[in-house]
């Protein structure tokens, strides 16, 4: 069974995105450009989740510590 966790290899913020990406095999630039346009039309929403997930979710180093 596959874990989300933030990517330290496909990271530019935090590797939320990255995480995400992998879990679910789709390009990570696709959902970068998803999230910072749904970001826009939520009033920014979408990216207090992205901060907030990224305080949650462990990293993949932490995963394998």
């Amino acid at each position: 069974m596959k874990k989300l966790y933030r990517s330290t290899q496909e990271k530019q913020l935090a590797g939320v995105l990255g995480g995400v990406s992998e879990l679910y095999n789709i390009d990570v630039s696709i959902l970068r450009i998803i999230i910072v346009l749904s970001g826009f039309f939520t009033g920014g929403i979408v990216w207090l989740i992205y901060i907030i997930a990224a305080m949650v979710i462990p990293t993949d180093k932490q995963l394998h510590s």
